[in-house]
């Protein structure tokens, strides 16, 4: 046991805490804008909108990898135009691991965000009006300190959800040691060879891992 962990690579661990951080940060400020946006939305074009973000948390990870794939390869024109132009290649780097967690994390933010707007005192935002403060004073100094509770809750929930990915990680940016190999990718491989041992330590770091994103969902919710 001893030998094992004196030789375990943990760059996984890395990897996955830095991909759950930058997909958590994108989901936030996005997920945040477009719930706040659609609620003044049509109520048939929001549920058209609502449908195509939360579309990621019903579909299997390894189909929406599937779609990924075909936006970002670069035989596709989005991938040619990034890579072409940018230099930059989505297909088994980092950046495709960030956008894969992002992609399926992203629903669960979204909801909590709406959800926690949904729920807000209209008169609270009129007021405001009334006092003369513009829309962008209003959603930071009203709107977002009264639903910070679940803003923060959607935040850990996508967090946990983007390092627990596999699916369409798997897909998109494969499975490159020290660069885009996940917790979730290392544990899979172990099993597949037999190695249970170092398999089990990985499964017990996820498990400390989403009981101290328990503990915190405790602590905000009180």
């Amino acid at each position: 046991m001893n030998n094992v962990l004196a030789h375990l690579d943990w760059s996984p661990f890395f990897i996955t805490l830095k991909i759950g951080l930058f997909s958590t940060i994108i989901c936030f400020f996005l997920g945040v804008g477009l719930a706040y946006v659609s609620l003044y939305m049509n109520k048939r074009i929001m549920a058209v909108f609502d449908s195509i973000l939360t579309l990621p948390m019903v579909l299997p990870p390894t189909v929406v990898g599937f779609f990924l794939l075909l936006i970002f390869s670069r035989r596709r024109p989005v991938g040619m135009f990034l890579y072409g132009h940018f230099h930059i290649k989505i297909v088994q780097s980092f950046v495709g691991c960030v956008i894969a967690a992002f992609i399926i994390a992203f629903p669960l933010m979204y909801k909590n965000a709406k959800s926690a707007f949904l729920q807000l005192d209209k008169n609270l935002i009129y007021a405001g009006r009334t006092l003369g403060l513009s829309e962008f004073k209003i959603f930071f100094k009203i709107v977002c300190p009264i639903a910070s509770p679940s803003l923060f809750s959607g935040a850990i929930l996508s967090f946990a959800r983007a390092i627990g990915e596999y699916g369409a990680t798997s897909m998109l940016a494969g499975n490159i040691s020290g660069k885009t190999s996940t917790i979730s990718q290392q544990i899979a491989i172990l099993v597949q060879n037999q190695n249970y041992l170092e398999a089990g330590i990985w499964v017990a770091v996820v498990l400390f891992i989403a009981f101290l994103i328990m503990l915190l969902m405790e602590y905000i919710q009180r």
